[in-house]
């Protein structure tokens, strides 16, 4: 599996980041990546992601809620993938660190995501922080 890390600080209590990114559905608001999410229940989503010129569904259960530290999650569908978002508190508000983890099984369409999969999950997550942040902020 390939792994991506990303980390940020925003300017905001942990237990206040912490439950925006709880929010799941509401990151289509925060990425001009992921088009929609769809609450299924029982902490289950489908994402409907547009990336690297194709469309993307895939269905995710969140597998570990420790407010307000830690938020995790694998895929059921789709690409193979797993993350995790660790919130620390920093003198300057919340460190939120972000693993994501992926299993591509075609090796065609592996090069292609591996060679934009980084970059792009870099800006998605830092769009998602950021309009975090600004909706804490602002």
């Amino acid at each position: 599996m390939a792994t991506i890390e990303h980390s940020e600080i925003i300017n905001a209590p942990p237990a206040d980041v912490f439950e925006l990114l709880r929010r799941v559905e509401d990151f289509a608001d925060y990425s001009d990546l992921i088009r929609s999410i769809d609450a299924l229940g029982n902490d289950h989503y489908r994402w409907h992601v547009r990336a690297v010129g194709m469309d993307w569904d895939f269905e995710v259960a969140v597998t570990e809620i420790t407010p307000p530290h830690v938020l995790a999650w694998e895929s059921l569908s789709g690409v193979k993938n797993q993350g995790r978002y660790h919130l620390r508190e920093v003198p300057e508000g919340t460190e939120v660190s972000l693993t994501l983890s992926y299993d591509i099984r075609n090796r065609l369409m592996e090069k292609a995501v591996n060679k934009a999969a980084k970059p792009l999950v870099g800006k998605v997550s830092r769009q998602i922080l950021e309009r975090v942040e600004a909706r804490l902020n602002g």
